[in-house]
């Protein structure tokens, strides 16, 4: 598909730091301009798997990852516009940063940024202030802001956690002399926040029907007290940009198999299992798979006639005792590990195929125990497959992230072959990972829109099972 000049308008919400109310006032903007009758595209700066899912209830549609890093910078503008043609054409865009504005991969520059994004996308940013500790000296916060880069365009400012109307007067007098406009001002309502626990915020999809109440909420609190209208003159100040969109049948090239005989490919979904790309299951189907869902949860048995298995993140941690007592689809996964199936398994999957987790019986397809840990792996890698598996040639290279607080060892004298190594901030090799057979597990997440032949990889040993 060649490139064209498509009209979106667009807006990134981005804060200083994080805890400023990004992800409220993100969600906030996409229910109320869904409300008011607009077809809003979600999209997320950065790796984040929990914020979209918020992102969805709002919009009513798939929320998307937007990462120089994991996708390559090319593909930014690409995926953007494919998640806003993707179910129905959207008329805006609303896109939500990560951490501070120019905050990046460490030791980069702001690489991965959401100042980064937003020049990629050509956005214009609503800035998220808070207001707790300070009044007229957000003047100087929104001035150093709209300033520290010219190809970064601060265009309006919402202001949080307003103690008073003397409070928001306050701040309002000290911003404007900076010319960045005050589109919205919202009051302290702690009843309002979304619970966290050691990985960030709950999961929307472990708070129903609670998050949906909560999304309601946050809906009507942005329609009362920030100007719509005027964000939608802002988002509609972008200019239209000149892509094809992403297009997971292109990404792929021809499907590995004829449509006549699909391989089935499971995908784990549920409570324990919410960490996910739109953009796998697309590019399985794109690469010639049946995609079907799967709950460890609550299902007892896999779907029939299933070749490969993806195992996403999650939270298994949390729901370990409850995954422990489904011993009829553990023994399932365990069977079909052994008869050669297809397995692709990442961070929350890894600890689902161990022997165990904090105790709790797992599905023991890896000679490995898992438990929780006390110190937070987070971060990018640029990793190197250290053995051939089902999702990556040896040798080849992938971009992904780290985000766990458990730890795996194992529980044999030989260990499985590690899947990838990294030079870690030492300058020293990081193995990580086990593959073993046609079982590729592994705590680094990919997006595989930037490895589009893991989709195939993968659909070409499902195939392999198939036979």
């Amino acid at each position: 598909m060649s490139a064209r000049a498509t009209r979106l308008p667009r807006l990134v919400v981005a804060a200083p730091a994080s805890g400023h109310g990004k992800t409220m006032v993100a969600t906030g903007l996409m229910a109320a301009l869904r409300a008011a009758g607009h077809e809003v595209s979600p999209h997320k700066v950065g790796p984040d798997f929990i914020d979209p899912g918020y992102h969805e209830l709002a919009a009513g549609r798939p929320g998307r990852n937007l990462d120089p890093h994991l996708q390559g910078e090319d593909l930014i503008v690409p995926l953007l516009l494919h998640g806003a043609s993707r179910p129905r054409p959207a008329d805006v865009a609303v896109v939500e940063g990560v951490m501070g504005l120019f905050d990046g991969a460490t030791g980069t520059g702001g690489f991965s940024s959401t100042a980064h994004v937003a020049r990629l996308v050509q956005a214009p940013v609503l800035l998220v202030v808070d207001c707790r500790a300070a009044g007229r000296s957000l003047g100087a916060v929104v001035h150093g802001f709209s300033r520290f880069e010219d190809d970064v365009r601060v265009a309006g400012v919402v202001l949080n956690n307003v103690a008073s109307a003397r409070h928001a007067a306050e701040a309002r007098d000290g911003i404007a002399a900076t010319g960045v406009p005050v589109l919205g001002a919202l009051p302290r309502l702690p009843d309002l926040l979304v619970p966290s626990r050691h990985l960030g915020l709950v999961p929307a999809a472990e708070r129903s029907p609670q998050v949906t109440a909560a999304v309601a909420a946050l809906s009507d609190l942005v329609r009362e007290h920030v100007d719509l209208d005027a964000v939608l003159r802002l988002a509609r100040q972008a200019p239209d940009l000149v892509a094809a969109p992403w297009d997971p049948a292109r990404a792929v090239g021809a499907p590995v198999v004829p449509s006549s005989r699909p391989p089935r490919v499971a995908v784990a979904g549920g409570r324990a299992f919410t960490f996910g790309y739109a953009e796998t299951a697309e590019l399985l189907a794109a690469a010639g798979a049946e995609v079907v869902g799967f709950d460890p949860l609550r299902d007892e048995h896999l779907p029939e006639d299933v070749s490969a298995l993806v195992i996403g993140g999650g939270f298994p941690e949390v729901h370990a005792a409850d995954l422990s007592l489904n011993a009829s689809l553990r023994q399932a996964i365990s069977d079909f590990a052994a008869r050669g199936g297809a397995i692709a398994a990442e961070c929350a999957g890894l600890l689902y195929l161990t022997e165990e987790l904090d105790g709790a019986r797992m599905c023991g397809v890896l000679p490995l125990r898992a438990r929780m840990d006390s110190r937070l792996t987070l971060g990018y890698r640029s990793a190197v497959a250290l053995t051939g598996s089902v999702l990556a040639a040896e040798g080849e290279r992938v971009t992904g992230h780290e985000f766990h607080r458990t730890a795996v060892a194992p529980t044999a004298a030989t260990a499985p072959a590690p899947a990838w190594g990294w030079r870690g901030t030492t300058g020293a090799l990081v193995r990580e990972g086990a593959v073993r057979g046609r079982v590729h597990a592994s705590y680094l997440h990919t997006h595989w829109a930037g490895h589009p032949q893991m989709a195939t990889r993968l659909i070409a040993a499902a195939t392999e099972v198939a036979r």
